[in-house]
């Protein structure tokens, strides 16, 4: 397989998971667990998923082909191995400047637009969201000379985006539906409501684990479903989340060759 396809299928791969990679390298929990996705139109898919000290891998395998993606938030670098080959890619991001804030822990009193270039965000106060204390945050950009006002509300007591608009109408609100036990752990169940101007609302349910701090099932339109199985928590191997010795490091493909 050519490295066009390799980064086709990673990419493919991968997109589904790049949520709860981000969730999951701030809960200050470490675990392992499967990755399941299935549907009415796909036969199921598994994966498996470690999290370690601000560090994630990820498993799959897919068309007889083994993958692994290492992130790793302190060093700000990824990495996708190709076992079989032994050979991987490497990602890194540069370092931040003084203008970009550390990563900390969510909360609702943390400037959402810190960090975004044009983008400018004033506290308005503390407002109720389907009944949950939120702080909403007026947000500003200014674009070919019109400045497009938006705003989001940030739940007090996990720091979460519970509601925003956006300028174009858009909006998308948090409800929580109530409690309810999922593979013998607590669980909030949460209804996510998207709307988008001239089109019908869009409805996502998550079941939100308050220990892990993410998300364990997701179900959304057409009967699609991610969840989170087998949950072991738990200290995991420094090992796991490094490059093997021995492996080779490829380059990235020229941007013009993977059109």
């Amino acid at each position: 397989m050519s490295i066009r396809n390799n980064m086709q299928l990673v990419a493919t791969l991968f997109g589904a998971a790049l949520t709860l990679t981000a969730a999951a390298e701030t809960t200050g929990v470490q675990f392992s667990a499967e990755i399941v996705t299935h549907g009415t139109d796909a036969p199921p898919m598994t994966s498996k998923m470690f999290v370690g000290d601000g560090k994630v891998r990820i498993e799959m395998t897919q068309e007889g082909q083994t993958m692994v993606r290492i992130s790793d938030q302190r060093k700000r670098a990824e990495w996708l191995l190709f076992p079989d080959k032994q050979r991987y890619l490497e990602r890194t991001d540069p370092a931040p400047d003084a203008s970009t804030p550390a990563v900390t822990t969510p909360s609702a009193e943390n400037n959402p637009c810190a960090g975004l270039p044009g983008v400018d965000c004033r506290r308005i106060g503390e407002e109720a969201v389907a009944g949950r204390p939120a702080i909403k945050w007026e947000m500003t950009v200014t674009q070919d000379g019109k400045t497009l006002t938006g705003a989001q509300w940030l739940d007090v007591q996990r720091g979460v985006p519970l509601k925003y608009q956006m300028p174009n109408g858009q909006t998308m609100e948090l409800k929580l539906l109530g409690t309810e036990t999922l593979a013998g752990r607590p669980v909030e169940k949460w209804e996510m409501t998207t709307v988008i101007p001239d089109q019908p609302p869009l409805q996502i349910f998550q079941w939100f684990d308050p220990e892990l701090k993410l998300p364990v099932r997701e179900e959304f339109p057409g009967g699609n479903v991610r969840e989170l199985d087998k949950i072991q928590i738990g200290s995991q191997p420094d090992e796991l989340f490094r490059v093997p010795a021995g492996y080779e490091r490829m380059d990235m493909p020229p941007q013009e060759s993977q059109q």
